[in-house]
């Protein structure tokens, strides 16, 4: 097995230097050079004074998978990162390294977030608010009658929990592994009852009568170009909310607006994350979410050139 190493250019996490307080912070996950989010966290944190270092871990590039992660949660242990993110596929691994769980990320079955607590490595969730944030933003007037999601990991637990706490009534889950669809039914369905939440392994019967459709599967992104279901199955009354944000717009979205559907792109839940773990990141600091959009939106205008 490859060896992996994390090396910061910043000193370590803590330090106050000349009145600037020092951050470090890292991404766990695989393929994800082109991620937004450290230059997110490290341009919000120096609009707010502190100075933000933010190191991308990534274990495609080192050649290795999601073994290595009790190797990579005991050194940031050692180095003192104030916390970490973490993406695919490393959400649901990760929990039985950490010493605690939010509520949030306890119920959601994964962790995005995690927060160096005086020692105490704490798994938070903010794929769930993050959407959510992102949907208000871009479809305020979403129908949340009967919503199909497609995806049934770590980012589709957290959307589904999110979408029932702001009033869902009825939640579809299709995913590509039944049994995992099933399980995530049968999870939601203790919490929030029964008649509120199904699996449906075939997507046709599943988008029956549905106002909106959450795409939460990796399909789409430049890596794995595609379209997640038969795009005859779009149609004008389906709103749809996309999670992938490279890139921006996805062939879903783009198969979505020629039907004429109302879409919401991956940028809202890329940056309402980033909002919600930036101040779980920084005590007593709120990160600027429009000054984050903006942002968002120049790195992704640099990225398209």
């Amino acid at each position: 097995m490859s060896e992996v190493s994390i090396v910061p250019a910043a000193a370590a996490s803590g330090d106050v230097s000349h009145g600037v307080r020092k951050v470090l912070l890292g991404l766990i996950g695989s393929g994800i050079q082109r991620s937004l989010t450290p230059a997110m966290h490290e341009r919000e944190g120096a609009q707010q004074g502190l100075r933000v270092h933010y190191q991308l871990i990534d274990l495609a590039k080192a050649g290795v998978g999601p073994e290595v992660l009790p190797a990579l949660i005991q050194a940031a242990r050692v180095m003192d990162f104030n916390g970490l993110n973490v993406t695919y596929p490393c959400k649901q691994q990760v929990i039985p390294l950490l010493d605690d769980l939010s509520d949030e990320a306890r119920a959601m079955g994964a962790v995005n977030t995690v927060v160096n607590e005086g020692g105490r490595l704490i798994g938070h969730n903010t794929d769930g608010s993050g959407w959510w944030d992102g949907l208000q933003r871009q479809l305020p007037q979403a129908d949340l009658s009967r919503v199909v999601l497609l995806g049934a990991g770590g980012a589709g637990s957290a959307i589904a929990h999110a979408a029932l706490l702001r009033g869902a009534q009825q939640l579809v889950i299709n995913d590509a592994d039944a049994a995992r669809a099933e399980q995530l039914a049968h999870d939601l369905q203790a919490r929030y009852g029964a008649s509120r939440v199904l699996a449906e392994a075939d997507v046709a019967r599943a988008l029956q009568g549905a106002s909106g459709l959450v795409h939460a599967t990796p399909t789409g992104m430049d890596k794995l170009p595609g379209l997640p279901l038969p795009e005859s199955l779009l149609h004008e009354r389906l709103w749809v909310s996309e999670i992938v944000y490279f890139p921006l717009q996805t062939a879903l979205l783009k198969a979505a607006q020629a039907r004429g559907c109302a879409t919401s792109n991956g940028g809202g839940m890329a940056v309402g994350q980033a909002v919600r773990a930036f101040d779980l990141f920084n005590p007593g600091l709120r990160a600027d979410a429009d000054r984050m959009l903006a942002h968002f939106r120049t790195l992704v205008g640099a990225r398209a050139d």
